[in-house]
């Protein structure tokens, strides 16, 4: 089996990348204790180990909270490199961070050298509609022009948070699974006709 199988289930290695303050914290620690965090500190790396039920099948899931500061960036190739799928995360309050989605899924492919790799692209902050500058149309068309999963959440609502996380878990199963190479044919050794003098 080419996944990492402990225990029986799956480990998937997943990545919150994004901006500075666009809630990749508040998402994931949402995601792990259902638990909003109200202040921002920026995080230089943290991670964090859940086991959870997706689609009737255990997976252990190792997520890393990235920094989004750019002073941190030559830290991105290193966990770029381990990962086996990513939250590219974009506050709709923030035009910036929404730009930034490119630089980041471009570094991805370079990283993987791959064309298309697993991702969820999350737009999070809906709560905040009435500060709202990146529209609900701009989001999924990113999607489809990265050709990733769309998904607006909300760390606050606990609002797909938890969506988030198991749909890029299955993008993972279904790009595995894809990826492995087809099992050899087994050769069925034709039998021997009998012929009776």
């Amino acid at each position: 089996m080419s996944r990492n199988e402990t225990n029986g289930f799956s480990n998937y290695k997943l990545v919150v990348v994004g901006g500075g303050g666009v809630g990749k914290s508040a998402l994931t620690i949402q995601f792990i204790q259902s638990y909003f965090v109200v202040d921002y500190d920026p995080t230089i790396e943290d991670s964090y180990t859940k086991q959870c039920v997706i689609d009737e099948v255990v997976a252990k899931l190792d997520i890393l909270d990235t920094a989004g500061q750019e002073e941190f960036s030559a830290m991105r190739e290193q966990y770029m490199r381990s990962g086996e799928g990513f939250l590219l995360v974009y506050s709709v309050t923030d035009r910036s961070s929404f730009d930034e989605v490119y630089k980041f899924h471009r570094q991805i492919l370079r990283v993987k050298d791959r064309d298309e790799f697993p991702m969820v692209l999350v737009a999070n902050k809906v709560d905040l509609e009435h500060q709202r500058i990146v529209s609900s149309e701009e989001g999924p068309e990113l999607g489809r022009q990265l050709n990733v999963r769309y998904i607006e959440a909300s760390a606050k609502l606990k609002l797909n948070v938890d969506q988030a996380f198991h749909e890029l878990v299955r993008i993972i199963r279904k790009f595995k699974d894809a990826d492995r190479p087809p099992a050899k044919p087994v050769k069925v050794p034709k039998k021997k006709k009998c012929t009776i003098l």
